[in-house]
């Protein structure tokens, strides 16, 4: 194959005004604009590397800038002197010694190496004319392992045991696919629970979504005890008994409180609580978890890096892995958390919803299924029925369940009208809406 250059990055400031309806509220997080730092490499050849890394609006301009700098480490660079070491590259981005110190390993700066590594997987399965479950999928268990940085893990799963995971997940492969290509993977729904919805809302929501096929449906918590347990009660009310419900407190509590309005909520038999304290309090998880039972505790959608999930799992506190594909440092580490996880025998329910993260981790579920964990026992992906219109291959559920997608990369192509039209501050909507201000204030 020729070699592919690396020629340029664009980087664009992309904000979505979900606020306006309320879309992806919470207790903590009331009026967020889905948003994402989004990143194209460009190549001479004329094929394009895609990645977005997901935020809330204000702020975006720094994941921007941040991306812009580390930029420098793919430019005029080949594909191919990327992926012949892509632990090598992980390492080089993540430890920038002049950068480092502002992590290291988390916040902003991670946030943007995950961008640039994503966009670098996303251009490398779309010259293998792959996508990016099925490129994974079909490397070695000696390629992946050789992907992943153990630095920090060594202690919790070794290279060897991960190899022994991965050569395992091999077997009976094909037979694993084909279950996924004629059922799909098996999704929840948190359109109909936003913390902002009225009740008559949620009511409709969910039964739109019992008649699409759902079977699973999340409510967000964190409001006042009573009002918490009514809203509960009205969502279990309208999907019944036999539907999986789900409940997320999005870090708002802290620990006392988490463990008495998780055992409050227990009435409701909920699938597992979600976020019920700050994701960077491990031994907090585990008392929660040890005191709150039989409740099932998630987390991990905001957990730093990999060392954060490891601790973790080694501190028995959690119960549901929720990996997101943005917040750490790409698909590289998120190999790293999927093979601890298969280890410590801790279920994968993938963070989703936000603007492309339902398109990212998908692929990341799928391959788990094939070639980890290898169950879809306790196993569901979050969905968000919001802003997928705006994508190249945007998702495709059916009766509450992911289809394979097919079409080769990562599926975070955003259209070029929508770039356009949504870039912060220049694009057509936020002019509209600068131009609404200015006439209030006139």
């Amino acid at each position: 194959m020729k070699p592919i250059t690396i020629t340029n990055v664009r980087v664009i400031d992309l904000r979505f005004p979900t606020s306006r309806e309320s879309i992806g509220s919470d207790a903590v997080n009331k009026d967020p604009d889905y948003s994402a730092a989004y990143c194209i490499l460009e190549t001479d050849t004329g094929l394009e590397g895609h990645a977005l890394t997901f935020t809330l609006g204000r702020g975006t301009e720094l994941c921007v800038s941040a991306i812009e700098y580390l930029s420098r480490f793919v430019r005029n660079r080949t594909l191919q002197s990327i992926t012949a070491d892509l632990n090598g590259f992980y390492l080089l981005l993540t430890g920038d010694m002049q950068f480092r110190w502002l992590g290291p390993e988390k916040g902003v700066i991670h946030l943007a190496c995950g961008a640039l590594i994503n966009a670098v997987w996303d251009l490398y399965a779309k010259a293998e004319d792959k996508p990016i479950w099925r490129l994974l999928a079909e490397m070695t268990p000696e390629q992946i392992v050789a992907a992943v940085d153990f630095r920090y893990i060594a202690d919790a799963i070794s290279p060897s045991e991960a190899l022994d995971i991965l050569r395992a997940g091999k077997h009976q492969q094909a037979e694993r696919l084909s279950i996924l290509e004629a059922r799909g993977y098996p999704a929840y729904t948190t359109s109909a629970g936003w913390f902002g919805f009225s009740d008559e809302k949620i009511r409709q929501l969910c039964r739109e979504g019992l008649a699409d096929g759902w079977t699973g449906f999340k409510l967000k918590v964190g409001g006042t005890p009573e009002d918490d347990l009514r809203r509960g009660q009205l969502m279990r009310e309208a999907i019944g008994w036999d539907c999986q419900m789900m409940v997320d407190a999005n870090q708002k509590w802290g620990v006392e409180e988490a463990i008495q309005r998780t055992l409050l909520l227990g009435q409701l038999k909920p699938y597992w609580m979600e976020e019920p304290t700050s994701p960077d309090d491990i031994l907090g998880h585990a008392r929660i978890r040890r005191e709150a039972t039989p409740v099932r505790i998630a987390s991990g959608e905001h957990c730093h890096n990999s060392i954060m999930f490891k601790q973790l799992f080694q501190a028995q506190a959690i119960d549901v892995c929720q990996i997101d594909s943005c917040r750490v440092a790409g698909i590289n580490e998120n190999l790293a958390i999927l093979l601890m996880a298969a280890k410590f025998g801790i279920p994968v329910c993938p963070h989703a919803g936000g603007v492309g993260l339902c398109e990212y981790v998908q692929h990341l579920a799928i391959f788990d299924f094939l070639g980890v964990s290898c169950t879809l026992e306790d196993r569901v992906i979050e969905f968000v029925d919001h802003l997928h219109e705006h994508f190249r291959y945007p998702v495709t559920i059916r009766r509450g369940h992911y289809m394979v997608p097919q079409e080769s990369g990562y599926s975070c192509e955003i259209l070029p009208a929508s770039l356009e039209r949504f870039e912060y501050p220049n694009g057509e909507v936020w002019r509209e809406q600068s131009d609404e201000i200015s006439f209030i204030h006139a």
